[in-house]
């Protein structure tokens, strides 16, 4: 062994030990370990952070941020409403939910396809009264499963395509699908009919959460709504898998009536509607309806770019009083709007005065779109509702109004969480890039990194993703680790330190034989992707894979997709993947219960996954 091979042997071990020992972030060991490179010589100081500009940690970026703008449009929420069924049976709720998961996990980020059917698990294993963790665990793995089955669905297929460039071409959007798939549906059945079964029945925790109640919001019909003519039973029943009701109905002006099963629906009618902060984005597509906004003065021309719509006759009289509040208010294009939750202290000046009292139109360029009241309940209009001390307002305004408008009320913002209001233009929209850049991707049109450039510019340019919010929705410690950890990578394989490590592995349990060479290759991958993050195992494994694979004399490519399907693979620790730790509180989970159901999936992943290797990536 050479001195430099024992040099990046001792800084890849060192690397592992402090992955798996779990005391300081990935992020940091990572660049410590590129540090280390960089002055013991191994990678050249101009070529430190030549990572960070490798195609497949551009490509990562750009997966995420247009994951985000899916999310911000509501098409995830309008996809759950049409594809969940209205079932009695468990078995069908979470067999939909998991391919659902498992199929946007293959076209978008799976922590971010996981993040956003979160809520609907919860709230389908409350309705058919199971512990919320027979829900979420079969889900997290589908989101895991299906993330595998494409380029884009998860970032270690990214990094093994990106060392598989380094000798030649790249994969391609769909070369992982034959392997993926196969070993998805399996899986997938497998939790649907049994896994879930096995899941421990956990109180949830909720030493992490908060529950602000129920909102009563008001929902304007427009013209093109579908729900024009409908009796308000109908309406019900089309709420009723949004855990939502009609509380109250406003026609003509102010007057409230109340919803009587068989009154109509007309055009211009407000719905007084009572529902979950999670449920809005549901209610409001199930129905093809609006949340009323009567406080926000609006400009006809930039309507459909500032997501702010109606404006009442009180208003305009104000506005004619106050020119320069009109002004104001037309400054605050789109991508300075955001939603707030706020809740009233008990000393606040907001006590005892509504809306219309505040003139938060036009005295604070805020809409209130919602207030939330534990224990009570009101038909009132919203603008004429008085707030009571630990009211939950949500609030539509501009960042520096909202801020504003909490210190001068004694109103504290609530920890932040995504309360989506669905657009169809933009979900249209946002649905389409993405399905442009896929297909640049997947027929060789574009580089991958390249083609899901041009759809985050297009987010950007449409206003899918505020411009301002771009690099919000990065991942930035994920995006350090590949970065740093690329060259290191890179190191070991130019040292022939991972050649060295891959003659013994062989030595020593595969003897030589590439089948056995290759299931060790898979093992090894999945068991310390249990342990460490997925994408470092990734970057980890795959020159040593390839080194194997040399060594044995067969075609890199079976050994490169074993890393990738073992790196994504990681079900029997809550800290392997992200996807496992979101689900840890939420089901109330403790660290051992993950095995119970994750051992026998990963066992039917390495039966299943070696044979496909054999035959789609023939050794």
């Amino acid at each position: 062994m050479t001195e430099e091979q024992m040099t990046i042997s001792v800084i890849g071990v060192v690397t592992i030990v402090l992955f798996l020992w779990g005391r300081w972030r990935h992020d940091l060991i990572a660049l410590a370990s590129l540090l280390a490179c960089v002055l013991t010589g191994l990678v050249p100081a101009t070529e430190a952070f030549s990572g960070f500009g490798h195609p497949a940690v551009i490509t990562v970026a750009c997966v995420l941020i247009l994951s985000q703008g899916l999310r911000n449009t509501g098409t995830v929420d309008v996809l759950a409403q049409r594809v969940m069924p209205t079932t009695d049976s468990p078995t069908l709720s979470i067999t939909a939910l998991m391919l659902l998961g498992a199929v946007l996990s293959a076209f978008m980020n799976n922590v971010g396809a996981m993040a956003l059917l979160m809520p609907i698990a919860i709230k389908t294993a409350a309705r058919h009264e199971i512990p919320p963790g027979k829900m979420l665990m079969p889900l997290a793995f589908a989101t895991i499963l299906g993330g595998m089955t494409t380029l884009i669905g998860t970032p270690p297929n990214l990094i093994v395509s990106g060392f598989r460039a380094e000798m030649g071409t790249s994969f391609n959007m769909f070369d992982f699908s034959p392997v993926g798939i196969g070993v998805a549906v399996t899986c997938l059945v497998f939790l649907s009919l049994i896994g879930w079964r096995l899941v421990p029945a956990r109180v949830q925790s909720d030493s992490g959460s908060f529950d602000t109640g129920t909102y009563l919001t008001e929902v304007h019909v427009p013209a093109d709504s579908k729900t024009i003519g409908m009796t308000i039973r109908s309406v019900q029943e089309k709420l009723e898998s949004a855990d939502a009701q009609v509380v109250g109905m406003a026609r003509n002006e102010f007057r409230v009536i109340a919803p009587v099963s068989n009154r109509k629906v007309r055009e211009n009618d407000v719905l007084i509607i009572e529902a979950e902060p999670e449920s809005l984005a549901a209610v409001l597509s199930s129905l093809d309806i609006r949340m009323e906004e009567p406080e926000q003065p609006e400009d006809p021309e930039q309507a459909s770019d500032e997501e702010v719509a109606g404006e009442s006759s009180d208003q305009k009289d104000s506005e004619e009083d106050d020119e320069s509040a009109e002004e104001s208010k037309k400054s605050n294009h789109y991508d300075e709007i955001l939603l707030a939750e706020m809740v009233a202290m008990p000393d606040s000046l907001l006590i005892g005065r509504s809306s219309e009292d505040l003139s938060l139109g036009a005295g604070h360029g805020l809409n209130l779109l919602a207030i939330s009241r534990q224990g009570r309940r009101s038909i009132k209009r919203l603008r004429s509702t008085p707030i009571m001390a630990g009211d939950v307002m949500l609030l539509q305004g501009a960042p520096e109004a909202i801020a504003a408008f909490s210190t001068e009320f004694s109103a504290v913002p609530l920890a932040e969480r995504s309360v989506t209001i669905p657009d169809r233009g933009r979900a249209s929209l946002a649905t389409i890039v993405m399905g442009i850049a896929i297909a640049g991707a997947a027929f060789g049109l574009l580089p991958a990194a390249v083609s899901f450039a041009a759809g985050v510019v297009c987010y950007a340019v449409f206003r899918i993703v505020k411009p301002r919010n771009l690099y919000d929705a990065v991942d930035w410690p994920v995006i350090v680790l590949l970065g740093a950890l690329l060259p290191v990578a890179g190191a070991m394989s130019s040292t022939g330190a991972a050649d060295l490590l891959a003659n013994g592995l062989l030595n020593l349990v595969a003897q030589n034989n590439p089948v056995i060479a290759l299931a060790l290759v898979l093992v090894i991958t999945m068991t310390l992707s249990d342990f460490m993050n997925n994408a470092a195992t990734a970057a980890v494994m795959c020159p040593i894979a390839i080194g194997i694979a040399f060594q044995v004399d067969a075609s890199p490519d079976s050994f490169l997709m074993a890393v990738a399907i073992g790196a994504s693979c990681a079900m029997l620790t809550p800290i392997g993947h992200q996807n496992n730790t979101l689900i840890l509180g939420p089901g109330g989970f403790r660290f051992g219960d993950y095995w119970r159901v994750g051992l026998p999936v990963e066992i039917l992943v390495v039966a299943v996954s070696v044979p496909l290797l054999l035959i789609v990536w023939p050794l």
